[in-house]
């Protein structure tokens, strides 16, 4: 009987399914081939010094260097008004001009009774060297002249409280007034804020005391200006704690010469308290595991290996490390959640780094 009929098609489909398995696990050293193995793809950093400063940072509210509520110091009504909305006005600048006409015609009454006064007093005098007139006379004209001259300085004075001036140079504010206004003592004309410097006061904790001094420089940033920087110093340091929030009140002085600063604007102060020359990474290549920290390090065969570090102080995106990693070394911040300790890798960036 021939060889084909004795085997049954299931004998024959095993007999080809086991040859293919066999050569399919052939070993490939008797073809020289090797299988590739997949190395997974990592960005690595190469751990230097840097100046890494460390910084106190606190919320503080911009002030005015001088600030003011023009008002009136008598009721009266306005007859001018010499500015307008947000002017910039010099020290001494007339703003108001209240209705003076009763007092300028009081001035000027006084003014001739004062000069007739003195010719009265001129001619006693010299009646008195020749003995024409007594002493007596000659001292109640003397007093007489005085208090004129006395009831001239009050009138001037009123004048000048009816005449509303800058005490500084500044911006204005609104103007709350008209031509016609009846203003009355404690009624709000405008406001006056000199913003050439702004002060900033902020809050810092007591545990930062020993850090601050006066003349330390800071620098202030607004949501309303992003990406821009004010430098200024510390000016003034409260004398106390505050028992209630442990902190300590103090004032920054930021130059403001295009007035982009406005009272009231909300600031982020960063102070300076030192700057190390330390080991620093990024934050991204950090693997923490319960309450430690760990790094992948890459060695120059591509072999990664997992290592423990001691962090010190923190900065957005930066970290310091105090203990656990040495200058020059290698390790993965792209890539960490794909290796293990032992992983063979393919460096991506191992051209740019700092040698």
């Amino acid at each position: 009987m021939a060889l084909g009929k004795k085997l049954s098609p299931l004998l024959l489909g095993l007999v080809l399914l086991i040859g293919l398995l066999a050569f399919l696990n052939w070993p490939q050293e008797q073809t020289g081939q090797r299988p590739a193995k997949k190395l997974t793809p990592v960005k690595v950093y190469q751990v230097t010094n840097q100046l890494f400063p460390i910084t106190i940072d606190a919320l503080g509210t911009a002030k005015a260097n001088e600030s003011v509520t023009l008002t009136a110091q008598v009721a009266d009504t306005v007859t001018r008004v010499l500015f307008d909305d947000g002017d910039k006005v010099k020290a001494g600048q007339l703003l108001v001009q209240l209705n003076n006409k009763e007092e300028i015609a009081r001035v000027a009454q006084l003014q001739v009774s004062l000069e007739e006064a003195k010719r009265q007093l001129s001619r006693i005098n010299n009646l008195a060297k020749s003995s024409a007139a007594s002493e007596q006379l000659l001292d109640e004209q003397q007093a007489l002249v005085k208090s004129l001259e006395a009831q001239i300085a009050v009138a001037n004075a009123q004048l000048d409280d009816l005449q509303i001036k800058a005490p500084f140079s500044g911006r204005l504010g609104i103007r709350r007034i008209s031509v016609g206004s009846l203003v009355r003592p404690a009624d709000e004309i405008t406001t006056l804020d000199d913003i050439s410097v702004v002060k900033v006061d902020f809050n810092v904790a007591e545990n930062h005391l020993a850090s601050m001094a006066i003349g330390q420089k800071v620098t202030a940033t607004s949501v309303a200006y992003p990406g821009r920087e004010f430098s200024g110093e510390i000016a003034a340091m409260d004398s106390r704690i505050d028992p209630v929030t442990r902190s300590m009140l103090s004032r920054a002085v930021i130059n403001n010469p295009d007035s982009a600063l406005r009272p009231g604007m909300l600031m982020q102060v960063t102070i300076e308290k030192q700057v190390l020359d330390t080991l620093v990474v990024p934050e991204e290549a950090l693997v923490p595991n319960a309450d430690k920290q760990f790094v992948y390090v890459v060695a120059e065969n591509n072999v990664v290996s997992e290592r423990e570090v001691i962090v010190g102080e923190r900065r957005p995106g930066w970290v310091q490390i105090v203990k656990g990693l040495n200058r020059g070394e290698q390790i993965i911040v792209e890539g960490t959640l794909r290796v293990r300790d032992g992983s063979e890798v393919r460096v991506l960036n191992r051209d740019t780094l700092e040698s």
